[in-house]
């Protein structure tokens, strides 16, 4: 099927994964007019009578979802690749699975959108990355960070310097420990799983780092469950981010940027007075912010993207491969105790 063929009707949709990110993604797709969710596929756990029961994420219960008596489900996921009506795939399997169904996606022409991260290792990643090349379908990894609201306008704050040049920056993201943290389903631990994102956003922000230095604390199986990182730029901003699955309880996400004339402050615990400004000699100031989260808007983007024939741009499968290589420095520095070059 065309790309100029699917631009002026709704994108036929497949999420593949059915725990807490795949029921995220789901409502996202419902909530998208341009969207059309024909096919879901998982193990556990499946609709009945097109119902699908929510579930226990790291932070809290999902709403129940009903998808309809018309939308697919399969068990297999080479099935649901051959179905016809399926034009764009959403992967929210667990990490080991996703450089492998991603490749075979888009050797089967679908376009893919990844849960992060985009694969364990940075050399399997590369791999997908070639898979991409020699595929007219798109791949996008789902870095949800640059679409949240009183996130994703920092890019502009810092390339046009409305308040002056950055000079340190701080980003924190604390949980407590998913039920399947201490089983082993997640190699990569609280620095792939959760931390990956600030690295990211790092990255996307200020470029890429000349090293870090990293400092963190192992579970019994070795995996990072705390992690604590300085990104090193020369002459630029001093660069720290923290990562956490011993959070006692809940979740927390916050970032301050200190610039030459303001202090930006983001704490998700202020709900719709998360993101304040504060400017010497003035008032502080507190920025309304979009409605929804960074799932609807990166969802919505990449339908957008697929609909329009357009390759997505915010984010790309190389910015993966880079946060990636990042996160392997900051597990080599945290294990070796020593500065890491990038």
């Amino acid at each position: 099927m065309s790309l100029s063929s699917i631009k002026k009707r709704r994108v036929n949709v497949a999420v593949v994964g059915l725990g807490f990110m795949g029921v995220t993604h789901l409502r996202a797709y419902l909530k998208n007019s341009s969207a059309r969710v024909v096919a879901v596929c998982g193990l556990g756990r499946l609709p009945e009578n097109g119902l699908l029961r929510g579930v226990v994420g790291n932070i809290k219960k999902s709403d129940d979802i009903q998808l309809g008596a018309n939308v697919r489900v399969y068990r297999r996921y080479e099935e649901l690749l051959a179905d016809p009506e399926v034009e764009l795939v959403d992967l929210c399997t667990p990490t080991a699975l996703h450089s492998s169904q991603a490749i075979a996606a888009l050797a089967a022409g679908r376009h893919v959108l990844c849960e992060k991260p985009l694969a364990q290792q940075a050399a399997e990643a590369r791999k997908v990355l070639k898979a991409a090349a020699a595929s007219r379908a798109f791949l996008m990894p789902a870095m949800c960070m640059r679409f949240w609201p009183g996130w994703s306008g920092l890019k502009k704050v810092v390339a046009d310097k409305t308040y002056g040049a950055v000079r340190a920056a701080n980003f924190r993201r604390l949980s407590e420990m998913p039920a399947w943290g201490n089983a082993g389903s997640h190699p990569g631990g609280a620095l792939l799983d959760l931390h990956i994102h600030d690295t990211d956003f790092v990255h996307w922000l200020f470029g890429r780092p000349r090293g870090v230095f990293s400092t963190g604390s192992a579970g019994a199986a070795g995996a990072i469950h705390h992690v604590i990182t300085q990104y090193h730029y020369p002459g630029g901003p001093a660069v720290s981010a923290e990562g956490s699955w011993l959070l006692a309880r809940g979740f927390h996400m916050s970032f301050t940027l200190h610039c030459e004339r303001a202090t930006l402050d983001f704490d998700l615990a202020r709900g719709a007075e998360a993101l304040r400004v504060d400017e010497a000699g003035k008032k502080t100031r507190t920025l309304k912010l979009d409605r929804g989260d960074g799932y609807e808007a990166e969802i919505r983007y990449f339908v957008d993207c697929v609909a329009r024939g357009r390759k997505p741009e915010i984010v790309t499968a190389r910015d993966a491969l880079a946060a990636l290589e990042i996160c392997e420095a900051e597990e080599k520095s945290v294990r070796t105790g020593r500065w890491i070059k990038l």
